[in-house]
């Protein structure tokens, strides 16, 4: 994670941001402090990177690169005023001992587009990544990786479409996604949770599960409802300031898969 020292929305590069919008650092960071002792008092370990002047989106950890079984490949960011993240990245994973960490050659967001479920990574194209760093994902992991198009620039990213709860468990907002990715996903998740307007509208599934814990926007109150049916617990929290840059509790997060 990254404390959001810097945080403010002085560009746009999605629909939630307006610059003329005012924001609170103050306000942010106690949101964040939230959400981190949120992770710490379920049991989990949260590492930092140090926030860097001039970067306002580097609270966003997820998008920094996407980590498992080991191995780091650092993000390639599609927007100038984000390039900058991922040499920080890189210099926080490099001193890190993973075994090995490299920046993408394609436009990659990180876990904004890559979300591993089970043995296979489901990968999002449309408005950020690359489809072209689908296949770099899969030669560099060594893993499965399922092509998914999103078609509404509300939900730019897959993680603020669609949420892993566990092995071989999603839910998700089928308006999110073209025709053709919806048909693969009912056909790969028969039994998602699926999401309605409502809840997707505040960012519901930017959610981080661990299993059995479930950590989402307390706004979205069908999705938890629907959570505590399949036997999870969900955690609500407040991220409202953060929301008007587009981002939420996933997104915030950098998940550390050794």
């Amino acid at each position: 994670m990254c404390r959001p020292t810097y945080f403010d929305v002085t560009y746009s590069i999605n629909p939630w941001m307006d610059p003329g919008r005012p924001t609170s650092a103050q306000a942010a960071l106690a949101q964040w402090k939230r959400l981190h002792d949120t992770f710490v008092e379920l049991g989990h370990e949260v590492r930092l990177i140090e926030p860097v002047p001039g970067l306002p989106d580097m609270v966003f950890a997820a998008n920094g690169a996407i980590v498992a079984g080991g191995k780091v490949l650092v993000a390639r960011f599609r927007h100038r005023q984000r390039a900058d993240e991922a040499a920080a990245y890189l210099d926080w994973f490099g001193r890190g001992g993973w075994s090995e960490v490299r920046q993408a050659e394609h436009v990659n967001e990180g876990e904004g587009d890559f979300l591993c479920v089970g043995g296979e990574i489901l990968a999002g194209s449309g408005f950020r990544s690359d489809l072209r760093a689908h296949d770099e994902v899969r030669e560099f992991f060594g893993r499965p990786v399922v092509s998914l198009t999103l078609v509404d620039p509300s939900f730019y990213h897959l993680d603020t479409a669609l949420a892993v709860l566990g092995d071989g468990e999603i839910m998700y907002y089928p308006a999110a996604f073209s025709p053709e990715s919806r048909a693969v996903l009912r056909e790969r998740f028969p039994g998602a949770i699926l999401a309605d307007e409502a809840d997707a509208a505040v960012f519901g599934l930017n959610a981080l599960s661990d299993g059995r814990n479930v950590v989402l926007p307390q706004r979205a109150a069908g999705l938890a409802a629907r959570l505590r049916e399949r036997g999870f617990t969900p955690v609500g929290v407040d991220l409202a300031e953060l929301l008007k840059s587009g981002g939420n509790a996933k997104c915030c997060t950098l998940e550390l898969r050794g």
